[in-house]
């Protein structure tokens, strides 16, 4: 009895070995399906907040953009309605007087033909015109020339100067105020100086630190884990990593500069494309060579449709809205903006004056800080 139960377990050790084997494998699988199931879900979910955000966003665009434009809308027919309330008074005025020397010129014409009348009666028979005739004849025109004087009719210019000394006055205080972009962007300008131990050796930085030029010859500098020593590149001093901040680059008379904003570990060493300023994550910016404008982040080139020739680029950063715009400082022209979402390192102000291409591109590259962007 005992073999046979001895027979009986050493038959059934290897069913239950592989009946366990099938349990567990079906279980791990089952298993393993339902944690795909549950990122499946977790991945649909993501999905839906991120398609809810976008909605979101462009909903609240929309309503800013629409009140806005109302307000605009608003000024338009304000100024609209008083022009034409100013305009009106003046045409009354014009009019007004207008009749006025139309009715003297009326007067005129009609003594003008009794004298033509009388003159042709005396040609006929001078002796027929009593004196009575030619006296009342002269006293008519006596009081007619006293009253008739085109200096006695006139416009009232001094109030007419008075209005034109308001409008203009309402003219420079609108342009004081615009463009709206301009003001709101100069509210967050931010004082910067370039740091001369990240500048390339054949840059030359200004004794205010706030302006680099290119020379060929190699600048006897101490050598540093922070200067770059084949990209043309300078970094800020400081650096940020919250606000909102803006800066102007004054570029005029140059062919080729390279601006924006890095992180800090941008690489500085060596020949690759990464130690230029938008090849990698860490870094965006705007490119102009031989007339052409390229925005560049993450080694992605942006080529941008615009054909003038700006003297100063604004540059502006948002913590807040994880944004990084570039913009034509003459005329608040947008040329490109970046997206980040959300920052993960400071921010520092990154310049390229670029090569002097035989003299084509000599002229420096300098910040506008707050007393000259001002202006």
């Amino acid at each position: 009895m005992v073999c046979t139960v001895r027979h009986v377990l050493a038959f059934l050790q290897p069913c239950s070995f592989g009946f366990c084997h099938f349990f567990f494998s079906q279980e791990m699988k089952l298993t393993f399906q339902e944690r795909l199931k549950r990122q499946k879900d977790a991945v649909a979910c993501g999905m839906k907040k991120l398609d809810a955000k976008r909605t979101e966003i462009k909903k609240k665009a929309l309503t800013i953009r629409n009140n806005i434009e109302r307000k605009y809308e608003e000024m338009r027919r304000v100024l609209e309605e008083d022009c034409r309330t100013t305009l009106s008074l003046l045409e009354m005025e014009e009019k007004a007087t207008v009749r006025a020397l139309d009715d003297l010129i009326e007067r005129n014409c009609a003594v003008f033909s009794d004298i033509e009348f009388q003159l042709s009666e005396g040609l006929v028979d001078s002796e027929a015109q009593s004196g009575d005739t030619v006296t009342e004849l002269q006293d008519r025109v006596e009081d007619l020339l006293r009253v008739t004087d085109p200096g006695l009719v006139r416009l009232d210019e001094v109030k007419a100067e008075q209005m034109l000394d308001l409008t203009n006055n309402l003219l420079l205080f609108i342009r004081s105020q615009t463009p709206v972009a301009k003001r709101l962007l100069k509210s967050c300008l931010t004082e910067v100086t370039l740091d001369p131990n990240t500048a390339h050796p054949k840059l030359i930085i200004s004794p205010s630190k706030d302006c680099a030029t290119f020379t060929s010859v190699w600048q006897e500098v101490s050598d540093n884990e922070s200067r770059f020593d084949t990209t043309l590149n300078v970094l800020s001093l400081q650096s940020w990593d919250s606000g909102r901040h803006y800066w102007e680059v004054d570029v005029r008379g140059k062919v080729y500069w390279e601006l924006g904003l890095t992180y800090p570990s941008i690489p500085r060493k060596g020949r690759q494309e990464n130690c230029w300023l938008g090849r990698k994550d860490g870094s965006w910016c705007v490119e102009f060579f031989d007339g052409d404008y390229t925005a560049w982040h993450g080694g992605k080139s942006h080529p941008l449709p615009i054909c003038t020739h700006f003297d100063r680029i604004g540059i502006f950063c948002s913590f807040p809205a994880g944004l990084v715009m570039f913009l034509g400082e003459d005329n608040m022209t947008p040329l490109f903006a970046f997206c980040v979402g959300t920052f993960t390192d400071h921010l520092q102000l990154a310049l390229c004056p670029g090569h002097d291409l035989q003299g084509s591109n000599s002229q420096p590259i300098k910040i506008c800080n707050a007393a000259h962007a001002k202006s």
